[in-house]
């Protein structure tokens, strides 16, 4: 029998939900693993997918936003994101997350990767951004986020992620995107 890379190895024998909330779902399956076994398999579900944006100025400047990040218990920077509910295209989640975090208002997007964030255990897909021709309105957070905004030479938001200083994966992801760009 030869190894097809394409088929799934998995068998699902039921699936059952065990939580919902308005952001996520958390499904346990009973499986029949790879190797035969049998097993369960939790798969967390996300109800929004994920858009992170990086505006860039006209002078190479772009805007990190701090925040207190519940889960990590610990404060972070990262670049504009949010969730894109069902029904809202990724772009148009992009242009209302940076107004949102940022005030700020862009003339271009250009989706430069799509991500699958912790594809071990969740179905979580990201969308990430870079906008141009930046404009400033007013700021409008959500109730739950108390936001710093800070704008830096974007230089200096890739050495952040490149050092630890930012550590959430869409911010990294998209700022190495970003240097890897200036290097071809």
């Amino acid at each position: 029998m030869s190894h097809n890379e394409q088929s799934n190895p998995w068998s699902t024998l039921s699936s059952r939900m065990i939580y919902e909330n308005k952001w996520i779902k958390v499904r346990e399956d009973q499986v029949i693993n790879p190797s035969g076994g049998r097993g369960i398999y939790g798969v967390v579900m996300f109800q929004n997918r994920a858009v992170g944006v990086v505006p860039i100025d006209d002078e190479d400047h772009t805007w990190l936003v701090g925040q207190y990040r519940y889960t990590h218990q610990r404060y972070e920077w990262e670049i504009p994101e949010g969730g894109c509910p069902e029904g809202e295209a990724p772009e148009e989640c992009a242009a209302r997350e940076l107004g949102e975090e940022t005030g700020l208002v862009a003339s271009s997007y250009e989706l430069i990767g799509e991500l699958q964030l912790s594809n071990s255990t969740t179905d979580e897909v990201a969308f990430l951004y870079v906008a141009r021709g930046l404009s400033q309105a007013d700021s409008a957070p959500e109730e739950t986020e108390k936001l710093s905004v800070k704008r830096l030479p974007v230089d200096e938001a890739i050495q952040m992620a490149i050092n630890g200083e930012i550590r959430d994966a869409m911010s990294v992801v998209a700022l190495l995107k970003l240097a890897a760009a200036r290097r071809a």
